[in-house]
């Protein structure tokens, strides 16, 4: 009987084992990375609209027929021919020349900033199977693109414009002047890429006579210089960003004839900033946006190259008594005539047909947003896009005619849809995922009839099923104010009769939506393991988030964090009167803006968190860049109260709960300047807080071990204080 007993506790104790070995762990997720999901490979359509490309599970560039199974794919470029002085090569990236002949690839791919980086290039011949470097010399190089007839291919390197005629195989140095912190060709500076999303400032017109670029002189910006640590001494990063406020670089469009190399800067009258420029369909005409500093004027130039003497005239401006959004929602049409643009002139995101005669034509209507174009098929004059028209929380794919009739959904289901139309606007690739089910990629039809499945992330769905989680909700919380969309997970061992903690998640920044129908990654898991061990997750899209129109968006203007901190404070109190909300134990964390909302509910909360945590937050928006803040606060010079009544340094003194400061000290967005004044404010108050520094990470605090360090200091953190 005893030997009965001891057999049982020791099966039991095994049953526990395994139960306790399907819980979540920060090692599970960050360091084991065992959910993350896949993607499909680089998927490409051909000229020929029959025929795709992509890069094979073995490292081979394949060939296939859209109509038949992908295991009968030709190979175009076998991974035993990329070698390169006796090593072989790992391709990041490739593009085809206009032909489809050549094929341009990159490899050993290392980051400048967050969305630019510099890499090593090659061409490839697919008659000869021969590969070369693009130019041995000047390496490594950035935004390498063939011109649109192929026979050459564009580079930068030193900050300099460099031309490769291919059938010479002479490399010219188009400009001269290029040198790091002065003056920057083709590409652009620090505030564009983060701000404008912009980062080749070069353009093939489309006959490959001209080349259209920007030239920034940033001399007369700031410099802001980071420590980075590993040596004896330090060595000290020197970059130039803009600041609230301050000078920004001088930034010119310029003209360049590529055969005789003449160079012309052409005049676009008074502005601050070039956030775009495309050429038309006709090879003479050159379509430019330039804006204010204020960012509530967006004017259209049109640049004549036909004559000898170019000429550039503004053919339509938008203006806003708060800023006007830039977006790549822009389309060129094939008349050679019109665009197609969104605005949000009605009070909604809208499409519209623009002439260059400066006449506008409504295309979509209704109290909802587009979100984004997707392409346009002028054959059938059908217009494609995302919108949000089923809810501020999803994403769903349109097809509309160019007359505005004939709206169709092609995704009916709720979730989050995205689609990459390919060449020749018959097929795209939708990726479909919901806040509890990872992404199904798949090719369809422009009409959305399914071809077949890219990736199902089946073996990430059966994982799952064997974990113990809660199911991801969507909520409303009604407050004075304002009816908020909210996301909540309940505890997996949830029971109505108890009082459970609540963990606050929030972002809250102008434009941007935490509360979506969409797969959220190792976040997910993360905040199921935090209801695996008895806490509730919420989030909150406070006033300012979009997809709710334009007054929603912008209600926060001129007063960044005023409306935003009362949403959040006001939703969280009503959240906190449920009869299953322990209101004692509430916490709040979030990265970047959402580290500065934190920061300002451990302060201006009135001790309504218990615990907060600001990871990389801005601390006052005078630290931060001029092109994110301005657009939303003009200058300090101009909005001081905007500035400072808002800024959680100012009530440091306010500070209640436990607070835990995070920070990476090379991060070239939000600099670590935040957090040491921020520090320096608490002190000076006589405040006790807890901070983490992670030396030479940048805004994303990553690589390495470093996600799993930190997330296992934010789940103590949050398991031992709340």
């Amino acid at each position: 009987m005893v030997m009965k007993i001891l057999l049982s506790v020791l099966f039991i104790s095994f049953l526990f084992q395994q139960v306790v070995a399907q819980n979540l762990t920060v090692e599970r997720i960050w360091r084991n990375y065992e959910f993350s999901a896949k993607g499909a490979s680089a998927y490409r359509m051909l000229n020929d609209g029959v025929h795709f490309v992509e890069w094979g599970v073995n490292g081979d560039l394949v060939k296939g027929n859209i109509s038949k199974e992908r295991h009968q794919a030709q190979i175009l470029i076998s991974k035993s021919t990329l070698v390169w002085e006796d090593k072989p090569i790992e391709v990041a990236g490739f593009e085809f020349n206009s032909n489809e002949q050549k094929v341009l690839l990159w490899t050993a791919p290392k980051a400048i900033y967050r969305r630019s980086f510099e890499a090593f290039y090659f061409l490839y011949d697919l008659k000869t199977k021969k590969l070369d470097a693009l130019d041995a010399e000047h390496t490594p190089q950035t935004l390498a693109e063939y011109s649109p007839d192929g026979t050459m291919v564009s580079f930068i390197h030193g900050n300099d414009i460099f031309i490769k005629d291919l059938n010479t195989g002479k490399v010219h140095k188009m400009t001269q002047d290029g040198k790091r912190n002065k003056i920057i060709n083709g590409t652009t500076d620090w505030v564009y890429e983060e701000e404008f999303a912009l980062t080749k400032a070069y353009c093939w017109s489309p006959d490959s006579q001209y080349l259209a670029f920007l030239k920034f002189d940033e001399q007369e910006v700031p410099e802001f210089q980071m420590a980075l640590y590993g040596d004896l001494y330090p060595e000290q990063f020197k970059y130039k960003y803009p600041k609230a406020g301050e000078a920004n670089s001088v930034v010119t469009l310029n003209l360049l004839e590529v055969k005789s190399e003449k160079l012309q800067k052409i005049d676009l009258g008074a502005y601050e900033y070039i956030p775009r420029l495309n050429w038309s369909t006709k090879s003479n005409q050159l379509i430019v946006q330039t804006m204010n500093r204020h960012q509530n004027e967006l004017h259209y130039w049109l640049i004549d190259a036909s004559q000898k003497q170019i000429s550039s005239k503004e053919f339509f401006t938008e203006a806003s008594f708060t800023y006007v959004d830039v977006d790549n929602n822009l389309l060129i049409l094939q008349d050679g005539k019109s665009i197609l643009r969104t605005s949000e002139v009605s009070g909604y995101n809208h499409i519209y047909q623009l002439g260059f005669d400066g006449k506008s034509t409504a295309i979509t209507s209704g109290a909802w947003d587009v979100i984004e174009f997707l392409g346009i098929d002028e054959l059938s004059q059908t217009i494609y896009y995302a919108s949000a028209e089923p809810g501020a929380i999803y994403k769903s794919i349109y097809s509309i005619r160019q007359d505005g009739t004939q709206k169709k959904n092609l995704t009916p289901d709720l979730g989050y849809h995205n689609a990459e139309f390919l060449n020749g606007m018959q097929y795209f690739i939708h990726s479909t995922s919901n806040a509890n089910t990872p992404p199904v990629i798949a090719l369809r039809q422009a009409s959305g009839e399914l071809v077949q499945i890219l990736e199902d992330n089946a073996a990430l769905v059966a994982k799952m099923k064997k974990e113990n989680l809660s199911r991801k909700k969507f909520i409303s919380i009604n407050t004075s104010s304002a009816t908020l969309n909210a996301s909540l997970l309940l505890p997996t061992s949830y029971d109505s009769t108890k009082k459970y903690p609540v963990f606050v998640n929030v972002y809250g920044g102008p434009g941007h939506n935490e509360v979506l129908d969409s797969w959220d990654g190792n976040d997910y898991f993360f905040h199921q393991l935090l209801a695996q061990e008895g806490y509730m997750v919420l989030s909150i899209d406070p006033r300012g988030t979009q997809f709710r129109g334009a007054d929603f968006k912008k209600s926060t203007y001129l007063q960044l964090g005023k409306l935003e901190i009362q949403d959040i404070i006001d939703a969280t109190t009503v959240f906190a009167k449920r009869k299953d909300v322990d209101p004692s134990r509430l916490g709040i964390m979030g990265w970047s803006y959402g580290g500065f909302m934190s920061s300002l509910a451990m302060t201006k909360g009135n001790g309504l968190f218990k615990v907060g945590i600001a990871v990389a937050p801005v601390t006052n928006w005078r630290f931060y860049d001029n092109i994110y803040t301005e657009r939303f606060m003009r200058t300090p010079q101009e909005n001081a109260n905007g500035y400072d009544d808002n800024s959680p340094i100012n009530f440091a003194k306010d500070l209640q709960g436990k607070y835990l400061l995070i920070h990476g000290a090379a991060d070239d967005n939000v600099h670590y300047q935040n957090s040491m004044e921020m520090i320096s404010a608490l002190v000076k108050a006589n405040k006790q807080f807890d901070l983490f520094i992670y030396p030479n990470k940048n805004h994303g605090i990553y690589g390495g071990n470093t996600r799993n360090h930190l997330f296992n200091m934010i789940h103590s953190y949050i398991l031992e204080e709340l």
